[in-house]
C-alpha cells in the first residue's frame, strides 16, 4: 500500500516522520512543490495543444445544423 501526504507544515511532517520510522515504515521523501513557473507552463501546454489528426466526431458544425433544423411534428 502506498501513501502519500502532503503538507507545509514542517512541524506535522516530523511527528508523521518520527511515527513511522516507530512502526517500521518506509518513507519516501519526495519535494514536489509545484511552483507558479511550472503551473503557467502546464497551462500554456494545455492551451496550446493542437491534435494531430482530424475529430473522431465529424463535423461539429453540420451535426448541431441537423439537430437544430426543423422538424415535421405529428399533430394528434
Amino acid at each position: 500500500m502506498e501513501l502519500i501526504l502532503k503538507s507545509n507544515n514542517q512541524e506535522s511532517l516530523a511527528k508523521i516522520i518520527t511515527l513511522a520510522k516507530k512502526l517500521n515504515v518506509v518513507i519516501e521523501r519526495k519535494d514536489s512543490d509545484l511552483q507558479d513557473t511550472t503551473k503557467d507552463e502546464i497551462k500554456n501546454r494545455i492551451l496550446n495543444f493542437k491534435a494531430k489528426g482530424t475529430s473522431s466526431f465529424g463535423d461539429a458544425s453540420r451535426w448541431e445544423k441537423d439537430q437544430r433544423e426543423d422538424r415535421h411534428l405529428p399533430i394528434i
